[in-house]
Order: structure tokens, then sequence, then C-alpha cells
């Protein structure tokens, strides 16, 4: 006897992100293609049925009016775009989304859907992510949720955030994974030619990529010379005799532009340059400490068992055994 079928609905409205809708879409349709069992019955929903206007002038036909739709749900997906803070700002829609959210399994928003399940209260007490370009004003917003701009995904009980865009596709392979296992899984990566599959603590952008705004100069120069120099002195002290400031004043600055002190920056990005360096290279872990400024393959793990929650050996066998399926 075939098993009912996984009810998903995915909530678009005017000026969603088009690629939002499809990484889920696209990806459950390949889990049924390869073999789901239970299958999945995808819905685009949206605020009377009207169709969704995405972000670039593509227009979308809705399946539901999200008033009429009845529970239960397996999955309820509220995608982002440019349309978000429209969407987050609408009542309705918000009261909509609490009803069948109190119906559904798990409850999932991708890149900026984020704010709306926040302004639903749903990610209260809880920890999320959202697009690294919005995670700030989503914290202010909502002091109530931990807001963490890192990874590419969360999943936190029966809720899930993920970062930007097509980081959509990675969480909705954690999902069926955690329905189907690791096989159907791999399978739908190959299918889809994609990475499979990205651990959702794997950053969404790396802090050693990204630069002070070009108004903060001091502060411009010093991340440079971090991002340069990781095998360097770095302490604050050293830093700000590099600016010409002091270690209070350079302080400050870190605190107010990027949200952390000195200190704590650079760990974090020796963390990530280490990282990077773990899934392209077959460096040992002493050179790879050694290059990112940290002391000792001690040091080094330290450092990512608190950023990723696992060792260096374990981030680097992760990212093997998915490059190879």
């Amino acid at each position: 006897m075939t098993a009912p079928a996984r009810q998903v609905v995915i909530i678009g409205y005017d000026q969603a992100e088009l690629l939002d809708i499809a990484c889920v879409s696209a990806t459950l349709e390949a889990a049924n293609q390869l073999g789901a069992d239970p299958l999945y019955r995808v819905r685009l929903a949206s605020p009377q049925g009207r169709p969704v206007r995405a972000a670039g002038g593509l227009a979308l036909f809705s399946q539901a009016a999200v008033e009429k739709l009845r529970g239960p749900l397996d999955t309820l997906v509220v995608v982002g775009g440019p349309g978000h803070l429209g969407a987050a700002g609408d009542g309705g829609l918000l009261d909509q989304v609490r009803r069948l959210a109190a119906r559904s399994r798990r409850v999932a928003s991708v890149c900026t859907g984020a704010s709306i399940l926040a302004a639903a209260g749903l990610l209260d007490g809880r920890r999320a992510t959202t697009h690294w370009a919005y995670a700030r004003g989503l914290a202010h917003q909502y002091p109530a949720v931990t807001v963490d701009p890192r990874p590419l995904y969360i999943i936190d009980g029966e809720v899930c955030t993920s970062a930007g865009v097509t980081s959509a596709l990675d969480l909705t392979l954690a999902l069926v994974e955690a329905d189907h296992g690791p096989e159907l899984t791999r399978s739908i990566a190959r299918w889809l030619v994609t990475y499979m599959q990205r651990p959702g603590n794997q950053a969404q952008l790396s802090p050693h990529v990204q630069e002070a705004p070009p108004a903060h100069r001091v502060l411009h120069q010093v991340v440079r010379h971090i991002a340069g120099h990781l095998d360097a002195d770095l302490s604050t002290a050293a830093l700000a005799a590099l600016a010409d400031v002091s270690a209070r004043h350079l302080s400050r600055l870190f605190l107010d532009q990027l949200g952390e002190p000195p200190a704590r920056y650079v760990r974090t990005v020796r963390t990530e340059a280490a990282a990077t360096l773990l899934e392209t290279t077959a460096l040992p872990l002493t050179v790879v400490a050694r290059r990112c400024g940290f002391g000792s393959t001690e040091t080094l793990r330290q450092a990512f068992q608190a950023r990723y929650g696992s060792p260096p050996s374990a981030h680097r066998a992760t990212l093997s055994r998915a490059t190879a399926g």
C-alpha cells in the first residue's frame, strides 16, 4: 500500500525570489523521481491565491490560497526575496503563517524568509540564520532571535532556516536525508549535478574575503592586513600600532562596525582560512595551523571545535565524503 504523500507548501508573495522557490521544489521533485517513498506533494501558495510575481519579472501560478489551506502539513517553507519586508509587515499573511506552522511537522525559511518567520514569532528563543547581508538587521529588529550569519543552514528542532538563495538546496537535501536517508540524497545531488552535500555549519561567506566599509579607513586597513598576514602577530596591540591608534579605539571600531572585538575577529578569520585549506588541499594539519597563524594543531583544534562543533580532521573528512558523493 502506497504511503500518503508528504504535503509540502511553499509560501510565495509579491517580489519573492524565484531561485528560493525553485531550489526547494526542484530538489523535492528529483527526490520523487529517484524513489522517495512516501512522495513529496509540493504546492506553491500565496495570499488569496494570487500569481506570485517573482523578482526579475516572471510570474508563477499559485496552486492554493494560504487562507484556504488546511493541515496537517509535513513541511511549510517561507521563501525570501526583495518583497520580504512587505510580507513581514502583512498581518494577514503572518496570521496564516502562524496557523499553518501549528499544523506542520516542520517549518523552514529560505534566505530573507527568516524575517517573515521572525515577524510571526516563530523564531523567538531560537538560533537562526539568513542571508549574510541581512543578518545584522534581522538581529536588531528581532532581539528574541539568536541570529548567526555564518552557517548555510540551521536546524533548531522543528524550525529550519537557511542562508542566501542556493543554500535552500543544501537545506532541502538535509531535510530529504532526514526523511529518506543518505543514499537517496546522494542520488539527488548527482542528478542535480550539485555539491553533495555542504554541511550546514559551512560558512556562507568567509570573513577573510570580506572588507570593512571603505568609509572606515582605519578598519579597512587593519582588516586587509589581517587577511594578508594570517601568520603574523595579530594581537590587538600589534594591530593598533599598525594603524597608529590606541588599542581601545581599535576595539571600539571593531565592536561598532563588525560586532566583535579584534581578537575574536582574528580567530574567526584564521579558522575560516584553515577550513578553506582543509577543503581544498591535502596539507598536513601542522602546516595548515602554521600558515593560518595558530601556534599549534591543538590551538587549531580548539578553534574548530568552537566554530564548527567538530575537529579539523572531521571537517576535512566530511567535505571529502561530500565531494566523493
